[in-house]
């Protein structure tokens, strides 16, 4: 049965649905915790320290750190996936392009599928450089994660690389929020409108609030 809902264009979907809301609900918790860079190097180090602790004693020491990293890697693989290979479907079924384009369709909908790659290639270089260091300039230094974020945020080309990824995130959010509540039944006339305000105003405060990070870098706010 699970093979059979994964083969059907409904069964992609609902995975693409679901896995977007749950990294989602991930990156309005990301966000949160990244304001906290402007009350001041310990209190954001503190905070990182206490993703690493969560749970005690219960939950050994990164626990349940790992635990959200393994769910948000099986959401991301399957958000790929399901997207890739309902792309390559609506390309079989349509090999030619349409001979108008369709009046309705948002800037955010035609750019969907370059905004996810956008996304994953900034997914691997985020990574590279804020949780490895491989790829972190002025000296990755373990542990002083509030350091990093600043020598991140002081090279022309990480707040050109983080700020159009963010810009690719909102619009990614505006139409994916929207689609998905489509998918799961939850969208219907009468909530269209809420749907689609609720959409924007989700992708608005993700876009501001994680640009608020290089721009407080870049303006001596944050040092």
């Amino acid at each position: 049965m699970a093979r059979t809902v994964w083969d059907s264009s409904v069964g992609k979907k609902t995975v693409m649905a679901v896995s977007g809301l749950i990294m989602l609900l991930y990156l309005v918790v990301h966000m949160i915790g990244n304001l906290k860079i402007f009350f001041g190097p310990g209190e954001f180090n503190h905070y990182a320290h206490w993703l690493r602790t969560v749970g005690e004693p219960f939950m050994h020491e990164e626990w349940t750190l790992w635990l959200v990293r393994v769910v948000l890697v099986v959401a991301v693989i399957a958000h790929a996936t399901s997207a890739y290979q309902l792309s390559r479907r609506d390309i079989r079924a349509r090999p030619g392009r349409y001979v108008h384009r369709k009046a309705r369709a948002s800037y955010a909908t035609r750019t969907m599928r370059w905004g996810g790659v956008i996304l994953g290639l900034f997914l691997v270089w985020h990574l590279l450089d804020l949780t490895t260091g491989t790829v972190h300039s002025g000296g990755f230094q373990q542990g002083h994660p509030y350091q990093n974020v600043v020598d991140t945020f002081s090279t022309w080309y990480g707040n050109v690389i983080y700020i159009v990824a963010m810009l690719a995130l909102g619009l990614h959010v505006r139409h994916g929020f929207w689609s998905a509540a489509q998918t799961l039944g939850v969208g219907s006339r009468t909530r269209d409108r809420a749907l689609k305000a609720t959409a924007n105003v989700l992708a608005l405060l993700l876009t501001a609030g994680f640009v608020a990070v290089p721009v407080g870098v870049m303006t001596g706010v944050v040092s």
